[in-house]
């Protein structure tokens, strides 16, 4: 068959870096990426980017384990080269802290992070509120950098972009020979996914270059991450919650949690209010679909529902949904060739 055509829908973290991956995997496929929203006005453009993975009830630990580890390798190369800083990638040492100890002393992603370790007495001390801590080292992805990286990379490679909003997917059968749904919250309306809902998060990007470490409490909710430029403070976690209007009450709420963990932020500058809807659901949904009607068949990849770990797991979901649009092309071309038989 002439060089398949693969259309990735959704142009966040998970579908360019999906969209990269099956250019490396498959150079042969002609790969073109169509979405609504490209960066800076992607939910990913909101996201802290930190790496540290959020668990997923409906997803094996040993799967979630390996998509982090193949993140974080991916993450940790870039970080080591010329491109770290053009790519807004870097590493940052903090502390996440507990006011009572988790029933898992050591998460399943410890040994992934860098030196990984208790905190000492001496440490808590810093947060007199809190009893337990852990601290490493880890990643950071800056975006939108991380994003306009990823979509240089991909130009390189000769994909195509498109800006376009795709209400059926069926819409791409008589151009494509696979589609990959990487849309985010908009796959609930796109393919009906009823266990697909909004979390909110409101977050701040604040002006404090004098925060070097990032603090998280244990229960996810408030967080002070630094980044390359700005600090991003942060946050909620609002179930079935559809705005995008930052609410002011929030706004005072996340500063004046972030400041109870790290007083010196009340002189933070040029305070900044975003606001972004995770896509989640109890797994990621990562699978192979043929769609069929009227005697037609449209093969299909879904990687969607990261939720609030999109950027810890991107690169190993990636490699997955390539590896399943490959299978998807041999199977065409097995079919192509039975048919000339």
């Amino acid at each position: 068959m002439a060089a398949p055509k693969v259309a990735v829908v959704g142009a966040g973290v998970i579908g360019l870096s999906t969209a990269l991956c099956i250019t490396e995997t498959c150079p042969s496929c002609s790969v073109t990426i169509l979405s609504d929203q490209f960066s800076p006005n992607t939910t990913s453009d909101v996201a802290a980017g930190m790496l540290i993975p959020h668990t997923y009830p409906g997803t094996p630990i040993h799967v979630q384990k390996q998509w982090f580890k193949e993140t974080f390798a991916y993450l940790f190369a870039i970080s080591n080269s010329a491109e770290a800083s053009e790519a807004g990638i870097h590493l940052v040492s903090g502390w996440q802290v507990f006011k009572n100890a988790p029933k898992e002393e050591l998460p399943f992603w410890s040994d992934v992070v860098l030196g990984f370790r208790l905190m000492s007495e001496a440490e808590l001390r810093k947060f007199p509120q809190h009893r337990f801590g852990q601290a490493f080292m880890t990643l950071k992805c800056d975006c939108p950098p991380y994003l306009l990286w990823l979509e240089k990379r991909l130009k390189a490679t000769g994909a195509q972009m498109y800006t376009r909003k795709v209400a059926d997917l069926w819409e791409l059968h008589s151009k494509y020979n696979v589609v990959v749904n990487c849309a985010g919250i908009g796959a609930q309306q796109l393919v009906g996914d009823k266990e697909l809902f909004p979390v909110r998060g409101q977050v701040l990007k604040v002006h404090a270059p004098w925060v070097k470490n990032f603090i998280r409490d244990g229960d996810g909710l408030t967080y002070i991450y630094p980044g390359i430029h700005r600090v991003t403070l942060g946050g909620t976690r609002e179930k079935e919650s559809w705005s995008l209007f930052p609410n002011p009450g929030t706004t005072k709420d996340i500063f004046d949690r972030c400041c109870s963990l790290e007083p010196s932020l009340r002189g933070a500058q040029d305070i900044k209010v975003k606001v972004g809807l995770r896509p989640s659901r109890r797994c990621v949904r990562l699978q192979r679909e043929v769609l069929s009607q009227g005697g037609l068949k449209l093969p299909v990849v879904h990687n969607y529902g990261h939720g609030a770990g999109g950027f810890s797991m991107h690169r190993g979901t990636a490699k997955e949904a390539a590896r399943l649009v490959g299978e998807c092309i041999a199977a065409l071309q097995g079919s192509l060739s039975r048919a000339k038989l």
